[in-house]
């Protein structure tokens, strides 16, 4: 049960103004905005680093994650692994609030979106 929890605050809404975010539109934008910072999600203790060369890995509920990323046609697109559990590979629209808050939108834009503290 947990594990089905955390895929999905990993993924879906959390609902959040949209009008107090501004999108990224390209990978160096979104480097400049997470340097020597990580994502945090305080439901489920979940912190995530992404490496400038692509690397993912944190943990949420004391399970490791893993897994990659890369920046393709204005999108950060990602898989990962949350304790042998496959989170599949997805492209996402980034949005940045007030540099302290970080959101993903799942689908390119179209899904559900789950937002984090940078810290």
């Amino acid at each position: 049960m947990f594990r089905a929890a955390l895929a999905l605050a990993c993924l879906p809404a959390l609902p959040v103004l949209a009008q107090d975010f501004a999108p990224v539109t390209d990978r160096a934008e979104f480097l400049s905005a997470m340097e020597g910072r990580d994502l945090h999600m305080g439901l489920f203790s979940l912190v995530l680093n992404l490496t400038p060369d692509g690397a993912i890995d944190g943990s949420a509920l004391g399970w490791a994650i893993t897994g990659t990323w890369d920046w393709q046609d204005g999108y950060f697109c990602r898989e990962m692994d949350w304790s042998g559990m496959e989170i599949v590979y997805d492209c996402q629209l980034v949005e940045v609030r007030d540099g302290k808050r970080m959101r993903f939108t799942e689908r390119r834009g179209e899904g559900d979106s789950a937002s984090f503290d940078l810290r």
